[in-house]
């Protein structure tokens, strides 16, 4: 695939239905841009309406492969952390959700993740995360690790990551509300268990949580939307 098509796909990772202008990102004239968005609408990675564009369920499944930074594509099961904080107080336990705003998944709610880098330790990783998706700091509890596929109603197979699991108990800082990937929101038990299209239940953190010592889950999740 041309590095430009690949540009324009990154792009509407984090912008479903960019118009024209908000996709056009290299310097090249609108004609041959519009040529390799074509391309992508007729290989049905992306599509137009509703006045904008938007990443197709095959689109959503390739660039989610796709290594943002160094724009290339991966094909293998995903390294990931995922951290899951909370807060006392006030005689209440709030806890710190993410509202995802990046394709695939765009609207979901969960908590911080994030890929391992090479040469990383997941501790590392989890530090660096939460820190710049947070601006938060505090002490990483590792509880388990958690491998995730997950699958299209239709059969098709969208995501395979493992996850190793903290928690982070009153962490300190100047929450960041809203950063590039999404909104941070304290919840209390109620307020989260409300909610729709969300990647792990209530129930689900908490058996992770509650553990007496490490833990390994494995989890299909069958969705209809991605």
């Amino acid at each position: 695939m041309h590095d430009y098509q690949i540009s324009i796909l990154r792009e509407l990772l984090f912008k479903p239905g960019a118009r024209f202008r908000d996709m056009k990102k290299v310097d090249i004239p609108n004609d041959h841009f519009t040529f390799h968005v074509n391309q992508l609408i007729g290989q049905g990675y992306m599509e137009k309406k509703q006045g904008g564009y938007y990443l197709t369920t095959v689109g959503k499944e390739f660039a989610n492969r796709m290594d943002t930074e160094t724009l290339k594509i991966e094909r293998q099961a995903k390294l990931d952390i995922a951290i899951n904080a909370f807060r006392t107080g006030n005689g209440k336990t709030e806890f710190l959700i993410h509202k995802r705003l990046k394709e695939p998944f765009y609207g979901w709610y969960g908590t911080h993740s994030g890929k391992i880098r090479w040469g990383e330790f997941p501790i590392e990783t989890a530090k660096r995360e939460f820190l710049e998706e947070t601006g938060l700091t505090g002490n990483f509890e590792l509880k388990g690790i958690v491998h995730y596929q997950h699958i299209h109603k239709d059969g098709t197979f969208l995501e395979d990551k493992y996850f190793w699991i903290y928690w982070v108990e009153n962490p300190t800082g100047e929450l960041k509300t809203k950063v590039p990937e999404g909104e941070n929101i304290w919840m209390t038990e109620e307020e989260f268990k409300r909610l729709d299209h969300v990647f792990a239940s209530f129930e689900e953190m908490m058996e992770v949580k509650n553990a007496k010592s490490l833990v390994y889950i494995e989890r299909v999740r069958y969705v209809d939307s991605y």
